[in-house]
């Protein structure tokens, strides 16, 4: 079984992409998701959250997100200490959950899998990219946040330009190019590169 990555930068659509390898029957695992599931449910990494970010950050079992990313988003090494308590249990629990599978390839789908070191668990990286404006946009409507906030966002991300270089594949997500081809090329020619390893 292979191991992919799925990334890009904020609202370049990856999750819009994970859903089209759902559907043609891949595995996919959306680390994001996972990650609050860990930190809600991971009674040491829930202790090691109330010690270092506060009472605040749970409100009962449930994690405070929008609390949490606004102490870590202003503040650099907050965001260091939290990804450095969060991404080796994430990583840990993707791990386990690959092992479980039973298909030619399985799909990570993560933000951060160049920031994380999480890649190197991988053997080979799809890139979601679109243009700027049109991350911007969708960031925008989506989480119904201001301009700023999206740029602050993206600019704690490793550059786009510098992501996709280190990717197996991009596929472009920009609104001029049908991404449903693109997805069915990578498609096979995982598939084949699957077959190749036997």
């Amino acid at each position: 079984m292979l191991k992919i990555g799925l990334t890009g930068g904020i609202g370049s659509g990856k999750s819009t992409i994970a859903r089209i390898f759902s559907v043609l029957g891949i595995p996919v695992w959306d680390a994001d998701k996972h990650a609050k599931w860990i930190m809600e449910n991971d009674p040491e990494l829930k202790q090691k959250l109330l010690f270092h970010f506060g009472e605040a950050v749970f409100d009962g079992e449930h994690l405070q997100r929008s609390y949490l990313a606004n102490i870590v988003f202003n503040q650099p090494e907050k965001l260091e200490l939290l990804n450095s308590l969060v991404h080796p249990a994430a990583i840990a629990q993707a791990e386990k959950w690959m092992k479980e599978q039973s298909s030619s390839y399985v799909i990570k789908e993560a933000a951060l899998l160049f920031e994380s070191g999480s890649v190197s668990h991988l053997d080979y990286v799809i890139g979601v990219t679109a243009p700027r404006a049109v991350r911007i946009q969708r960031v925008m409507h989506r989480d119904q946040v201001s301009r700023e906030e999206v740029i602050a966002r993206m600019n704690r991300q490793i550059e786009d330009v510098i992501k996709m270089k280190l990717c197996d594949w991009v596929i472009q997500n920009d609104q001029q190019h049908a991404v449903l081809p693109q997805v069915l090329q990578i498609h096979q020619q995982i598939l084949t590169l699957y077959e190749q390893h036997g």
